[in-house]
């Protein structure tokens, strides 16, 4: 198979690229050159798909998979699809479950109303951009398009920094702030196991619109924070907490305790997604201990959550340790 990748440096293009090349697939990246190096064999095409002429460097090309994590205006999306029509076969577009009008509503499945979107937009909020780029692709190749719209990705070369900041907090040790309750469900896809499915899907022509998360509570709060402290092998005592007096101290869910979203809260439902549809097309998922331990592995390796490519700012992510000492203090 021939796969073209544009971006392939961040975190889930690099994932992406990394498990076709494990693959035997031939593999070229399409991306300004300015983040992450690429595997050896991995071909690199520089463009810049935002400026004039651009996407010029596409030229001539024949692939037959594209894959797309393209987060910017609509209209790059559409110009990228248009430049490709006649030279990929497949579409697939990696989306967003923050599309949805309604993220607070459990349930939400691929024909649940989404937000107002322009394909030809140039600006917008993340769901504008995404379901722009959404309509976008779908404009030039219909039913060769593959919509995925992941949900929360973990997994090796997360570049948030929500896993990495609970293994790091697991590492210094010591009474640990941990939200409850231990059996709230989390819903997340380990970045690897959404790389290898879009690639199946790809190489099937499958198209169509797919919640592309693992399905809800296919793990908890307890058993990742649980996980996380034997990955780290640290001293970590887990004070789990009513998320009344959490909330009440005024931190904020999934920033200053990433991953966490309590229930009532207006973003649950930002975890409670319907993947009837992708699990039918083969999507599988990890347990969550390989998730935390291949994570754990990669993130002493590189020392620190690497930059966003072409969003640097990640903003801030996780609890003060003053903070939590005293909420946690008698």
């Amino acid at each position: 198979m021939r796969l073209l990748v544009l971006g392939g440096t961040g975190f889930v293009g690099g994932a992406t690229v990394t498990e076709a090349v494990r693959r035997g697939w031939s593999v070229t990246v399409f991306n300004r050159g300015l983040h992450g190096a690429v595997p050896s064999g991995v071909h690199r095409l520089r463009g810049d798909r935002t400026a004039p002429d651009g996407l010029a460097a596409l030229a001539g090309g024949e692939w037959d998979v594209v894959v797309d994590t393209w987060d910017g205006a609509p209209r790059a999306a559409r110009a990228a699809a248009r430049v490709l029509a006649d030279a990929v076969n497949h579409y697939v577009y990696v989306s967003s479950g923050s599309v949805y009008t309604d993220p607070a509503t459990p349930g939400l499945h691929e024909d649940s109303p989404v937000v107002e979107a322009d394909a030809d937009s140039v600006d917008g909020d993340y769901s504008q951009l995404k379901a722009g780029a959404e309509r976008a692709v779908r404009e030039v190749y219909g039913q060769r398009a593959l919509i995925a719209r992941a949900g929360l990705i973990l997994g090796p070369g997360e570049d948030i920094g929500r896993l990495p900041w609970w293994l790091r907090r697991m590492e210094r040790g010591g009474d640990v702030l941990a939200p409850g309750p231990a059996d709230l469900p989390v819903q997340y896809v380990d970045v690897r196991d959404l790389a290898g499915w879009m690639l199946d899907a790809g190489a099937r022509r499958l198209g169509g619109t797919f919640n592309a998360v693992g399905r809800p509570g296919q793990t908890t709060m307890g058993e990742l924070l649980d996980a996380c402290v034997a990955a780290t092998g640290a001293d970590a005592r887990l004070r789990w907490t009513d998320p009344a007096s959490i909330l009440a101290a005024g931190v904020q869910p999934w920033s200053d305790l990433p991953i966490w979203m309590p229930r009532g809260h207006p973003y649950r439902g930002l975890l409670e997604r319907d993947v009837t549809r992708a699990l039918a097309a083969g999507l599988t998922c990890r347990p969550v201990t390989e998730t935390v331990d291949d994570t754990w592995r990669w993130l002493r390796d590189v020392g620190a959550v690497p930059p966003r490519a072409g969003r640097p700012d990640r903003g801030s992510i996780g609890l003060d340790p003053a903070r939590e000492a005293a909420l946690l203090a008698p």
